[in-house]
């Protein structure tokens, strides 16, 4: 069985994510989801929208995710890797390049983001941000 993982926030879940996922599922037999918990969102200067516990909830309910797990802090990949023995960690191509140092553990694949959407996007278009 081929396991991949990846990570976000998941926050405004829009197109975007879901294509995201589709297309990740798509390269193994079994997805997993680290999801950035509200204290790490804080951490990282982020706010989102929704709860940490509510965007579980909804990832949960897509057919492409398997597993959904708490992303607290930028140091868990190598462990959660290792952890559930990942063979495929993917992000989207705006972070090429930042997770290369996971490729002693796994392949890394960046993929190109859907065209046109963002949660920023629609924050801003909602005076949000």
């Amino acid at each position: 069985m081929k396991r991949v993982i990846t990570y976000g926030t998941f926050d405004l879940l829009h197109k975007g994510h879901v294509r995201l996922l589709k297309r990740a599922a798509a390269l193994g037999d079994h997805l997993t989801v680290g999801v950035s918990t509200d204290e790490f969102n804080a951490i990282k200067g982020k706010k989102a929208y929704t709860s940490y516990e509510d965007r579980k909830y909804i990832l949960e309910a897509i057919k492409y995710v398997d597993d959904v797990i708490p992303e607290e802090n930028w140091d868990q990949k190598i462990n959660d890797v290792i952890k559930y023995n990942i063979d495929l960690f993917v992000m989207g191509d705006d972070w090429k390049g930042k997770f290369d140092f996971l490729e002693d553990y796994c392949q890394v694949v960046y993929l190109p983001r859907t065209e046109g959407i963002s949660t920023t996007k629609i924050k801003d278009d909602l005076g949000m941000n």
